[in-house]
């Protein structure tokens, strides 16, 4: 046998720590999940190690080190454009099944009120859903294809999409394994905070309400200055007007909770189809929704929260309000 078989591959390693057995497995620290993560965006591992190393992860659910760790490493992989930032991060990578995507007009909202919105995301990943960069075109916004373009849609219009297969193409990768594994892996989580454009301010939503805490320690390993995170609807951003919301922020390094009243007292009954123009009629004041401009108005109102342009819950819904029927006199 050849003297490479014998030699461990360098990898090995965080596969062992991970799968070393119920007594002997623990965490990575957040500078071994950042050497693991910037050796799987190099190509420097096997297939099998991949797929071993992610199942392993999912087993366990990753810590809020181990997340800080490969959000650095993908970070660390971006060739930035200089000179632009965002004011907004905004990530889009569940997709909605039950709902049109109403915060997409949020965040239309608060760019056309000179906010500027950078948002990632992905698609296609689980069948009956529909995804931003579907929704993007009906609404005459084209997503970009790489980080030079979305620097100048943010200057020329405060809003820009990039799907992750631009952003982080290895990323997009693993993400696409689900189909073959069965399971989600922890890049569901990382690509929700890669915040490429190092924004002061990000919003994030989740599906599964343990992962709250998981996404404000990892902001705060990240030295994150402004998060938001929202059990929202389908997993988006999206706050549900007809549903009390629990908001979990983190301003500098103080944890903040604020519980966000429903909107409506009786609660909507599912859209029966879901026909993305049916937003570009409601944006443009065509037609007329209750619990889409709810959705929209509530969701952008915590936006405003996050970013100190209200003082308290109810200002930043009236704040939004303003700019929603303010919308149409703009245009």
């Amino acid at each position: 046998m050849s003297e490479a078989y014998y030699t461990e591959h360098p990898f090995a390693q965080y596969v062992r720590i991970l799968g070393k057995g119920k007594n002997g497995a623990r965490p990575l620290t957040q500078e071994e999940a950042r050497n693991a993560m910037r050796m799987i965006l190099a190509n420097e591992i096997e297939p099998v190690q991949l797929g071993a190393f992610m199942m392993l992860m999912r087993v366990k659910e990753e810590t809020s080190e181990e997340l800080a760790g490969f959000i650095q490493a993908a970070r660390d992989s971006f060739q930035l454009p200089t000179g632009i930032t965002a004011d907004l991060d905004w990530s889009s990578y569940a997709g909605k099944r039950r709902h049109l995507p109403w915060f997409i007009l949020s965040t239309l909202l608060l760019a056309e009120n000179g906010i500027k919105v950078f948002m990632h995301g992905t698609t296609g990943h689980t069948n009956g859903r529909i995804y931003t960069d579907e929704v993007l075109p009906i609404l005459g916004i084209q997503p970009a294809t790489s980080l030079n373009e979305a620097a100048q849609q943010l200057a020329s219009n405060n809003f820009s999409y990039l799907s992750l297969k631009y952003l982080a193409p290895k990323l997009q990768e693993i993400i696409d394994f689900r189909p073959l594994m069965g399971l989600r892996s922890p890049i569901h989580t990382v690509a929700r905070m890669l915040n490429p454009f190092n924004a002061d301010y990000v919003m994030q939503g989740i599906y599964h309400p343990s992962y709250r805490s998981v996404h404000q320690e990892a902001a705060l390993l990240l030295k994150q200055p402004h998060l938001a995170v929202l059990k929202g609807e389908g997993g988006e951003i999206e706050k549900d007007p007809d549903m009390e919301c629990l908001v979990q922020s983190v301003h500098q390094t103080e944890l903040v909770d604020e519980t966000w009243p429903a909107l409506f007292s009786l609660r909507h009954v599912k859209e029966d189809t879901m026909d993305p123009k049916h937003l570009l009629a409601v944006w443009r004041g065509e037609s007329r929704d209750e619990f889409g401009e709810g959705a929209t108005t509530g969701t952008a109102a915590v936006a405003l929260r996050l970013m100190g342009k209200a003082n308290h819950v109810e200002e930043a819904q009236q704040m939004a309000q303003a700019m929603w029927d303010n919308r149409i006199k703009q245009k």
